[in-house]
């Protein structure tokens, strides 16, 4: 706890320095505890005290100086740091840091926050040292955490507060094996400290015009590798080809449909391993590992940023993997009015399968 006080006072320090220059900026820390969430019986011997930490956030205030933050009621964006110690030696403790958007509501006491980044595992699954471990097959994690807090800017000065639940996500999305992950359910108080003596104004400048565009057509390939449940089956490449068309009902939202084929490669072992292992699975070994999906999706555009939303059905499906159903969501990055990149989550319900990293057009 000694180490937790000085780290919040060293970024305490940080906060108050450079206050003197215009930055519409203003930085938040924010300590949390709470429960581990039990989503899987097999984490049951993992959850153990209440995990708690900080999370240590810098805030960039929009006001309107294009469209976009005009049509999300001026969000914020930023980047945190999140410490957590799990309150167990076999989990260990976690650092992330994450890019964030900080969205408003209930004439801006209400602020909602999405972040997505990386987080480190001080102790994750070893065979050997650390067998008990299921959670975390990997020391580098995915994590994604949601805030809903009541915030009050500028109560004394330029100190306010903040305060409310928070949810903290931390998985590998089968990159390695095992991955049952971990979700943190916690309360959360904290302060924010604003850089600037005074705020800008707003602006209110946008026509909201009715939006028209033609039906476009997307090509996308995904790739990345992940394993099979059975701790070490080993980790395989896959690829994912992707064409859907997308009709634009708004300035941010979009309809999509289309299909997928997938080139899973960790499932030609898993195969292999079912048939010459598992008898009672009746899988002869020569069943095919392709799969082909139809999908229907939606489309949220955040200025060159979006988020995409997914939902499948295999229409090819020769070997049983976690149901028929998928579903896939993340976020994408335009490069012009044509490029983009995007990095996605694919799961079955909350088994994840694979994160993908992809390319793709739009014409």
């Amino acid at each position: 706890m000694r180490n937790l006080l000085c780290t919040i006072l060293l970024l305490m320090s940080i906060v108050l320095y450079g206050q003197q220059e215009k930055h519409n900026t203003y930085f938040d820390l924010n300590y949390f505890g709470g429960n581990i969430a039990l989503h899987n019986n097999s984490i049951a011997h993992l959850i153990k005290g209440h995990p708690e930490g900080f999370i240590f956030s810098w805030n960039k205030k929009t006001f309107g100086n294009e469209a976009w933050e005009q049509r999300y009621n001026y969000p914020d964006y930023g980047a945190s740091f999140i410490y957590q110690d799990l309150k167990n030696e076999t989990l260990g403790n976690n650092f992330g840091l994450y890019a964030h958007y900080n969205f408003y509501f209930l004439k801006r006491n209400m602020m909602l926050r999405i972040g997505q980044g990386l987080s480190f595992s001080t102790n994750p699954y070893d065979k050997i040292e650390n067998p008990k471990n299921v959670a975390f097959g990997s020391d580098i994690l995915s994590s994604t955490y949601l805030m809903i807090n009541y915030k009050k800017d500028r109560l004394i000065n330029r100190f306010g507060i903040q305060t409310g639940l928070t949810l903290i996500h931390y998985s590998n999305a089968n990159v390695k094996a095992p991955n049952t992950s971990v979700n943190t359910i916690a309360f959360n108080l904290g302060i924010n400290y604003q850089l600037d003596s005074e705020e800008s104004e707003f602006m209110e400048t946008v026509d909201d015009e009715k939006f028209t565009e033609k039906i476009k057509y997307n090509f996308a390939f995904r790739s990345g590798i992940n394993e099979s449940d059975v701790i070490g089956s080993g980790q395989f490449p896959f690829y994912v080809l992707s064409g859907y068309a997308d009709k634009r009902l708004s300035h941010v939202s979009a309809i999509q449909v289309g299909a997928d084929v997938f080139f899973s490669n960790f499932l030609k072992e898993l195969i292999y391993y079912q048939s010459v292992s598992l008898p009672q699975e009746n899988v002869n070994g020569d069943e095919d590992h392709k799969r082909v999906g139809l999908f229907v999706g939606h489309e949220l555009f955040i200025n060159r940023m979006s988020v995409e939303t997914q939902l499948g059905y295999y229409v090819y499906y020769p070997f049983d993997f976690e149901g028929r159903t998928y579903l896939r969501i993340g976020l994408k990055r335009y490069f012009g009015k044509k490029l983009f990149g995007a990095i996605t989550l694919k799961s079955h319900g909350a088994k994840a399968e694979a994160v993908e990293f992809g390319i793709g057009v739009r014409l």
